[in-house]
């Protein structure tokens, strides 16, 4: 595997990130924030309202908030804690700064593909919808060859490497703090997420509304504990991030050097944490029963701000504030892992936060395990996986990749998963731009809306004078029960 790993793996990552996806994620992260006005500025306090107001709004499917919340099952998870931590050690505080530009200017993309997802939906069975960029570059671009090179990239990224990820990452805390052994703790998340696993993505999504909200709370509210404890230090950290954004402290460089390192480490693990242009949010935003597509992209955006400025912004205040004993830039590296966080927090608190941090850890890296297995389901269907047999098959296979990721090195399951995310981005950000006129189209309509007061009436996606055209298929046609053609194939 280490050869592997430095003759192809290495050389392939840092093709996709020095050369290719940081222009074209942060370009068109810029390119979508200026052609929607800043939409995650303009409407930042309405988007808190349609998450709270969507709670109960599912009649029979699943709610805005429910997808709000499974959405958050996969970005909650190690690219809060461990990735941090490794953006940390290997780009130096600056590298939280470029965490949250990339969150910043991705609150754009996730609402653009997020609200994508929802207009070009269609109807699945039980009253719900499936939906997510394999089926608007379909139906939107007329392209059935990318669409399924999306839905194979979204299967094998979500459905094998990042549940490697997170099963590494379980693993590695469980041995690290209480002495269990890896093949135990491989057993032990197969015993555990079967269950869960082949209950489908209606028990994942309730789940996920229970329990996310509840452990990201908690969390947060141990780092401001912390960062009361410390107030004092608390511009000390704001400097050293800033400074290390713009090389103007060397001493504050990761283990990597320089501007550069902290650029790269931060769109890196920004991009893995927060999902923004990766087009995996928007195969549960399309799951949503709302009135008006729009309201899921607005969800989605604050779920990037959730996710990057609160959660990662919590984990990267902690190690900084624990001083030099728990991290020094360009000495501590990478191999501490999640370790580096609990190490901050019980130095902060005392060793009766260690299993406390355990626990936290474990449940956001086990909810993104579905959260990642609800993004499969969605492209499983599209390409006619459909039978329970099939299905089954390969949630067995899932499986089989969770206890390889607890077993393998922290480094190759993070590197496998950069490339992989790195191909799906690409993908997915060529169908927004070319269909971005349909989500302006969209939003034009529902600003509209919110001046004229008539929020609450159903969107139409025919005959609109706000979109470029008539949407296919009649989830969005002016009758509700007409049927849609779209169940007659894909």
């Amino acid at each position: 595997m280490d050869t592997l790993k430095a003759a192809l793996i290495d050389p392939l990552n840092d093709f996709l990130y020095t050369y290719l996806l940081i222009y074209v994620l942060v370009g068109l992260g810029i390119y979508f924030t200026v052609r929607t006005r800043a939409v995650q500025v303009r409407l930042a306090k309405h988007m808190w309202h349609v998450v709270v107001v969507s709670r109960g709004d599912a009649h029979g499917g699943i709610s805005s908030f429910q997808a709000f919340c499974v959405g958050l099952a996969s970005r909650v998870g190690t690219g809060n804690i461990v990735g941090v931590a490794i953006a940390l050690t290997l780009g130096g505080p600056g590298a939280i700064f470029w965490m949250w530009m990339v969150a910043f200017i991705g609150m754009a993309t996730a609402f653009v593909e997020a609200t994508l997802g929802q207009l070009f939906k269609v109807r699945s069975a039980g009253g719900t919808y499936r939906g997510g960029p394999a089926y608007y570059i379909q139906r939107g671009l007329g392209s059935k060859g990318l669409a399924v090179l999306f839905a194979v990239l979204l299967i094998f990224t979500f459905g094998f490497a990042f549940n490697m990820v997170q099963a590494n990452t379980i693993a590695g805390v469980l041995e690290a703090e209480h002495g269990v052994g890896v093949g135990w703790t491989a057993a032990l998340l197969v015993l555990l997420a079967a269950p869960i696993l082949f209950g489908g993505v209606r028990r994942i999504a309730r789940i996920s509304a229970v329990v996310l909200p509840v452990m990201a709370g908690l969390y947060v509210l141990l780092a401001v504990v912390i960062i009361g404890l410390n107030i004092g230090q608390v511009p000390a950290a704001v400097r050293m991030i800033v400074d290390g954004a713009f090389g103007l402290d060397e001493a504050a460089a990761g283990v990597a050097g320089g501007v550069f390192a902290a650029l790269m480490n931060g769109v890196r693990r920004g991009l893995f944490s927060n999902e923004a242009g990766m087009g995996s949010a928007p195969n549960t935003a399309a799951t949503a029963t709302v009135s008006h597509p729009v309201k899921q992209g607005l969800v989605q955006s604050l779920g990037v701000f959730v996710d990057t400025m609160i959660v990662c912004s919590a984990t990267a205040f902690m190690i900084l504030l624990a001083g030099p004993t728990v991290f020094t830039p360009g000495v501590t590296t990478d191999a501490a892992g999640a370790t580096l966080t609990t190490l901050a927090v019980t130095t902060a608190l005392g060793a009766w936060a260690t299993p406390l941090m355990t626990m936290l850890i474990f449940v956001f890296a086990f909810t993104s395990l579905f959260g990642n297995y609800a993004y499969v389901e969605v492209n499983l269907a599209y390409l006619g996986i459909r039978t329970a047999s099939g299905v089954a098959a390969f949630r067995v296979l899932v499986l089989a990749a969770v206890a390889t990721g607890s077993v393998l090195s922290l480094e190759v399951v993070w590197d496998i998963a950069d490339i992989a995310m790195a191909g799906m981005a690409l993908v997915n950000l060529t169908a927004c731009t070319l269909l971005l006129r349909w989500v302006l189209g969209a939003l034009r309509d529902y600003e509209h809306r919110m001046r004229t007061g008539t929020l609450d009436e159903r969107f139409v996606g025919h005959g609109n004078r706000f979109l470029p055209g008539d949407l296919p298929g009649a989830v969005w046609a002016p009758r509700v029960t007409e049927r849609d053609p779209s169940q007659n194939g894909r």
